[in-house]
């Protein structure tokens, strides 16, 4: 049938009606999103965590400025002293014995420092508060920051590993765009036979479970980690107490198997040696002297060298906390300070006393053929923590704002130098997450006090350049 003009008129008007129809029909969603969801709108409630209170509570950093009361939850364990963590959590086993905790999804990643000439880093204690304690780190304009791994602490029984507490701190580090250094410590009691009256962190008895534990480390956190530091202090018995005593033959032979772990699965980590105590002395146990409790860093350091250590690392750690002594004073300057309560500098001239001139020794003693991995530096001071601890004097001669001048002056002698690869101030927030008492060690270290506000050298690493 032939359409007709009439035909084709009623069409066009229906058509006509119906795109009206569904622009107004637009326009009407429109304006419903509008009013729920548009600028202005009030959002739907949620149900909030607890809010922070000025007093007792978290204080938001929306900025990288880190504000000048910033007064943290109590953390709930907290660590304990000595660098040692407490676990954040009982280690959970998975439902299949010999299993681990599945590896986490979200996988935030800074890449290796490639380009970087100097590193400039601080020791924390993040396992309480990870995302508040890199957010810290953070306003503090720092690349690099250094967890402990307590390995014993987390991996109670064989293969039963809790990385729950580990996986929150490498999230909260990369979201904040921060290279990572783990020093990873003590081994599990079923992992070693001698056990003292006093048990303290020690080897395992077979070094390849420490060496397979560093590979599952690597494998969980692969490309998120950018440096590992070979255990620690192995000088002392405190860090190394097995029945023959500190023993450097054997802490090579361990690093040889850990470097190899690490290496096969991430060349690009950055393997450490584990930095020595700058004792200056060499001890044996009274009850048996053939047993060393303690070794003179230097004699420690060289029988390392000779038993070739350097083919098994990519960074020289070494650990210097400088007593009351400015960062440049060599051990045999001139210097004087008549005011001083803590004489070791006069009374007992050592290479150990000073930060500079233990830091060139250890350059000049592996030839310059690998650069140092300063894990641990810092001036301690007491004002305002109620004392010192004993054996840790030397921090009452240091004031606040003496602390913070040898703190930044450090920063910048060791990158000026040219041989210091990374270097990780002592400490963050000890004071804060620790007992909390004058005979903390790890107190008169820190950036933050017992309560959580920020010392002046906070500030002052916060507002030093950092080329």
């Amino acid at each position: 049938m032939p359409v007709t003009n009439e035909d084709r008129q009623v069409k066009q008007r229906f058509a006509i009606a119906v795109a009206v129809w569904v622009v107004i029909l637009l326009l009407g969603l429109f304006c419903v999103w509008w009013g729920f969801f548009g600028p202005g709108a009030e959002p739907a409630p949620v149900s909030p965590s607890p809010s922070p209170t000025a007093a007792g509570g978290l204080v938001p950093l929306a900025t990288a400025t880190f504000p000048a009361q910033a007064v943290p939850p109590t953390p709930q364990p907290a660590s304990t002293g000595g660098g040692a963590q407490t676990p954040a959590a009982t280690p959970i086993p998975s439902e299949q014995s010999g299993q681990e905790t599945s590896t986490p999804t979200s996988q935030p990643t800074v890449p290796p420092p490639t380009d970087e000439v100097f590193g400039y880093g601080i020791a924390a204690d993040a396992l309480p508060l990870p995302d508040y304690t890199m957010g810290q780190v953070k306003s503090l304009g720092l690349g690099w920051v250094k967890q402990q791994v307590q390995w014993g602490d987390f991996e109670q029984s064989p293969g039963a590993m809790d990385w729950s507490g580990y996986d929150a701190v490498i999230d909260a580090a990369n979201q904040q765009g921060l290279r990572v250094m783990l020093s990873v410590v003590d081994a599990p009691m079923w992992s070693r036979s001698y056990v003292d009256a006093n048990p303290e962190g020690a080897p395992p008895d077979d070094l390849a479970l420490f060496a397979d534990f560093l590979g599952r480390l690597v494998d969980r956190y692969k490309g998120r980690i950018h440096a590992i530091e070979v255990w620690n202090e192995q000088n002392l018995d405190r860090e190394w107490d097995t029945a023959e005593g500190v023993n450097p033959a054997r802490y090579v032979e361990m690093l040889r198997l850990a470097y190899q772990a690490i290496k096969s699965r991430d060349p690009n980590i950055i393997v450490i040696s584990g930095a020595l105590s700058p004792v200056g002395a060499t001890a044996t146990d009274p009850n048996n002297p053939s047993r060393i409790i303690y070794m003179n860093d230097r004699q420690y350091f060289q029988e390392m060298v000779n038993l070739g250590f350097l083919s098994y690392a990519d960074c020289v750690g070494v650990h210097h906390n400088g007593y009351n002594i400015p960062p440049n004073v060599r051990w045999n300057d001139p210097y004087q300070d008549n005011t001083a309560v803590f004489r070791g500098f006069w009374d007992n001239p050592d290479i150990s006393w000073s930060f500079r001139s233990t830091l060139e020794w250890y350059n000049q003693a592996v030839s310059g053929m690998k650069p140092l991995c300063v894990t641990e530096f810092g001036w301690a001071s007491a004002e305002g923590l109620g004392g010192a601890p004993v054996g840790f004097e030397f921090a009452l001669d240091n004031t606040l704002e003496e602390q913070a001048q040898y703190d930044v002056q450090a920063f910048q002698l060791m990158r000026q130098w040219g041989f210091v690869r990374l270097a990780f101030l002592w400490n963050l927030n000890y004071a804060n997450t620790g007992p909390r008492t004058p005979d903390d060690p790890n107190a008169p270290y820190s950036l933050i006090d017992y309560i959580g506000a920020p010392r002046p050298a906070f500030f002052a690493i916060q507002e030093m350049e950092k080329p």
